[in-house]
C-alpha cells in the first residue's frame, strides 16, 4: 500500500460545550478520489478547512507527506482585494500560462474585476486557480454550486483525469457518483470509510444503521436521537415507491402525448380544457435585450407550449441563456417583444426564495412560521401543529423554539421551504432552488415536489434532481433557441442523440430508404417478457422485504443467533437493492414502450 500524502489522526473539534468531531481519522493516498459525506452541521468543511491547514483542531494529529502541494476550494472564495481574475488565479502559485489556459476554458475574461463576478463566475475563478497550481492534493467544498450544466461537465472531466488525490463536499449526486471511487462518512464526530463508489453509500449506511438500532433495541434502550435522525435522512434518501414511479411515468407519458415532435411543442390542436387545466399557453413567444454597443441579443426566439395542471417542467442551459428571462414570460412578470402568453384562471402562484435575507435571525422557528401566534400552521388549507410541521422538514422539537440565527445555512434553507411550501398555492416557481442546499434538504424539496400536486416550474442545473422530479425540460442553447423534451434529464440526452442519429441517417443520401424505415414500432420480445416479469416481480419483492422487516423487528434475534441476524440484514439489503433496480428498469421499459405506440 502507498505512502500517506496526508494522513488525520483522532481530530477533535468543539464549540463551547458541544463536540462537533470526536476522534474522526482517514488517509489520502496517491490517486484517491473520495467523497465526504454527512449531514448537514455534521463538520464536513471544519474538516476539509483542518486537512488543509487553515484551521487548527482542539486535539488530534495531522501528517503532511513533505513537499505535498494541497490546494483548497472554499464555498465562498475570497478574492482578498485582487485587481484582476488573474492577479487572483495566480495568487496560490500558479504559472500565469496554467492559469490563463484554466480560464480560457472557462469562458473567464483573464482580466475582469473580481468584485463584478456572478455567483458562478467566482467559482469558476476559483476553480481555475486551484487546477492551475496542479496540486497533488484537492480539496474541495461545493464546487459545482452555482455552476451551469456545461462548466460542471467540463469539471467533470478534468478531476477524471486528475491524477492526485481529491476529497470533495457536494450535494449533487450525478456528479458524486461519476467522480467518487470511495466515500468518507463523517457521523456523529467519526469517519467511517467506504471503499467503493457513491452509489452504494446509500445501502451501506442504512445497513450500519440498522444495526445500530438492533444493538439498542437489544440493550433495553431508545436509539440516540441524533443515529434515528440520521437514519430517517438517510432512509428517505433517493427512495420511491412503486407508486410514485408509476405516477411520474404517467405525467411524463401525458406531457409526451402533448409535444408533437421532438423538442417542440404541438399547438395546433386546442380541444376544450376543463376550467382550471391549463396554466400557461405561449405561443411563438421573442425576447430581445439590446446591449450596451448598440447590438441586440436574442434570449428567447419563437417558443411555444403549453402547460397544465400538474407538470412539471424544468428549464436548463448555459448561465445567461434566458432560463429566468423564460421563466419570468411564463408566468406573466415579463412581457414577451412578440407572441403571446395566456395565464389560466384561478392561478396560486409561491414563489420559493433560497434568500435567507428572508429570515428574521432573532425569531423562532416557532414564530417564522406561526406570524399570526398560536401553535398552528394552515398548510394548503389545513392545520397542522407547528411542531409536528416542523419535524416533516427534518427539525428536532427542541429546535421550535430556537432563534433562526443558530440554525446552520442548510437548515435556514430548510425552514425557508417549510414557510413557502405552507402557503396556499397551485403553482410554484423555482429558480436554481438547489444551490447551497444540503443532501437532506434536497432530498426533502425532491419529495415534496413529487407529491405536489399543483404545476411546478423550475430552473435547476442538478440533473439528478430534473431526473427525479420533473416531466419535461426546456433547453435553452444561449442562442435564443429553446426547445421542450419529455421526461428529465436523461431523458433529454437521450432524446438529443436520438434526433442527432436521425439527422444524420436522413441527411446520408446513400443510406437506401428500406433500411432508413427500420425503426422500430414497439418493444421486441425480451423486452415484452421482462416487462411482464417485472410486474410479476417487484409485489413479490416488496413482499419479501416486508417479511425480512418483521424478522428484523425481533428485538433479540442478534443475542440469540447473531450469524442469523447477518444473514438476515444481507438478505434484506439484496432485496432493497433488487427492487430499486427491478422498479427503475420497468420505469425505462414503460417510457419506451409509450414512446414507440406514439405517447
Amino acid at each position: 500500500m502507498a505512502a500517506p500524502l496526508l494522513a488525520l489522526r483522532d481530530i477533535r473539534v468543539a464549540f463551547a460545550d458541544q463536540v462537533l468531531i470526536a476522534g474522526a481519522s482517514f488517509a489520502l493516498t496517491p490517486g484517491d478520489h473520495l467523497c465526504l459525506v454527512g449531514r448537514n452541521g455534521s463538520g464536513k468543511s471544519t474538516l476539509l478547512r483542518i486537512a488543509a491547514g487553515l484551521v487548527d483542531a482542539d486535539g488530534g494529529e495531522i501528517f503532511r507527506q513533505p513537499g505535498t502541494r494541497i490546494a483548497y476550494l472554499e464555498q465562498m472564495p475570497d478574492f482578498g482585494g485582487a485587481k484582476t481574475v488573474m492577479d487572483y488565479a495566480t495568487a496560490g502559485g500558479a504559472e500565469a500560462h496554467k492559469a490563463a489556459a484554466a480560464l480560457d476554458e472557462l469562458r473567464l475574461s483573464p482580466s475582469a474585476d473580481p468584485s463584478t463576478l456572478s455567483g458562478g463566475e467566482g467559482r469558476k475563478a476559483a476553480l481555475a486557480r486551484v487546477l492551475a497550481e496542479e496540486p497533488d492534493i484537492l480539496l474541495l467544498d461545493e464546487p459545482t454550486n452555482h455552476l451551469d450544466l456545461p462548466s460542471i461537465e467540463w469539471l467533470e472531466e478534468k478531476l477524471s483525469q486528475f491524477r492526485g488525490a481529491f476529497v470533495l463536499i457536494s450535494h449533487d449526486r450525478a456528479f458524486l457518483r461519476r467522480l467518487a471511487a470511495g466515500c468518507l462518512w463523517l457521523d456523529r464526530g467519526a469517519i467511517r470509510r467506504l471503499d467503493k463508489g457513491f452509489a452504494e453509500f446509500d445501502a451501506w449506511s442504512e445497513q450500519i444503521l440498522a444495526e445500530e438500532e438492533v444493538t439498542a433495541r437489544k440493550l433495553d434502550r431508545l436509539i440516540e436521537q441524533e443515529t434515528q435522525w440520521s437514519r430517517e435522512g438517510i432512509s428517505a434518501r433517493r427512495t420511491r415507491n412503486q407508486g410514485r414511479l408509476r405516477r411520474l411515468h404517467s405525467l411524463r407519458a401525458e406531457r409526451a402525448g402533448q409535444i408533437g415532435q421532438t423538442g417542440r411543442i404541438d399547438l395546433v390542436a386546442e380541444s376544450g380544457q376543463a376550467s382550471g387545466s391549463l396554466v400557461v399557453e405561449a405561443k411563438n413567444v421573442t425576447k430581445i435585450w439590446p446591449q450596451p454597443d448598440g447590438s441586440e441579443r436574442v434570449a428567447i426566439r419563437d417558443f411555444s407550449t403549453r402547460i397544465m395542471r400538474g407538470d412539471k417542467v424544468g428549464l436548463i442551459g448555459p448561465n445567461g441563456a434566458g432560463k429566468t428571462t423564460l421563466l419570468k414570460i411564463l408566468t406573466g412578470t415579463l412581457a414577451p417583444d412578440s407572441g403571446s402568453v395566456r395565464l389560466g384562471t384561478n392561478l396560486t402562484p409561491v414563489y420559493v426564495d433560497q434568500s435567507r435575507s428572508s429570515l428574521d435571525p432573532e425569531a423562532t422557528l416557532w414564530q417564522t412560521l406561526c406570524e399570526g401566534g398560536g401553535d398552528q400552521v394552515l398548510v394548503r388549507g389545513q392545520p397542522r401543529h407547528v411542531v409536528s410541521y416542523l419535524k416533516d422538514f427534518l427539525f428536532r422539537e427542541s429546535q421550535a423554539r430556537q432563534p433562526v440565527k443558530a440554525l446552520s445555512g442548510g437548515e435556514q434553507c430548510r425552514l425557508l421551504l417549510a414557510r413557502a411550501l405552507a402557503k396556499p398555492s397551485n403553482l410554484l416557481i423555482l429558480d436554481e432552488p438547489t444551490n447551497d442546499l444540503d443532501m437532506d434538504t434536497l432530498d426533502l424539496l425532491q419529495e415534496v415536489l413529487a407529491d405536489y400536486d399543483g404545476t411546478v416550474l423550475l430552473v435547476s442545473h442538478d440533473r439528478d434532481f430534473l431526473d427525479r422530479v420533473v416531466t419535461s425540460v426546456v433547453a435553452l442553447d444561449g442562442e435564443g433557441n429553446a426547445s421542450e423534451y419529455p421526461g428529465g434529464y436523461s431523458d433529454y440526452l437521450r432524446q438529443r442523440r436520438q434526433a442527432a442519429a436521425t439527422a444524420t441517417r436522413g441527411a446520408s443520401s446513400s443510406a437506401p430508404k428500406a433500411e432508413r424505415s427500420r425503426a422500430p414500432t414497439k418493444l421486441s420480445y425480451k423486452e415484452v417478457r421482462a416487462l411482464e416479469e417485472l410486474q410479476t416481480r417487484m409485489p413479490e419483492l416488496a413482499r419479501e422485504i416486508e417479511n425480512v422487516e418483521k424478522k428484523l423487528a425481533d428485538p433479540d434475534l442478534y443475542a440469540r443467533d447473531p450469524e442469523l441476524f447477518h444473514k438476515t440484514m444481507t438478505r434484506h439489503d439484496a432485496l432493497k437493492a433488487e427492487l430499486a433496480s427491478a422498479e427503475e428498469h420497468w420505469l425505462e421499459l414503460e417510457m419506451k414502450r409509450e414512446e414507440l405506440s406514439g405517447g
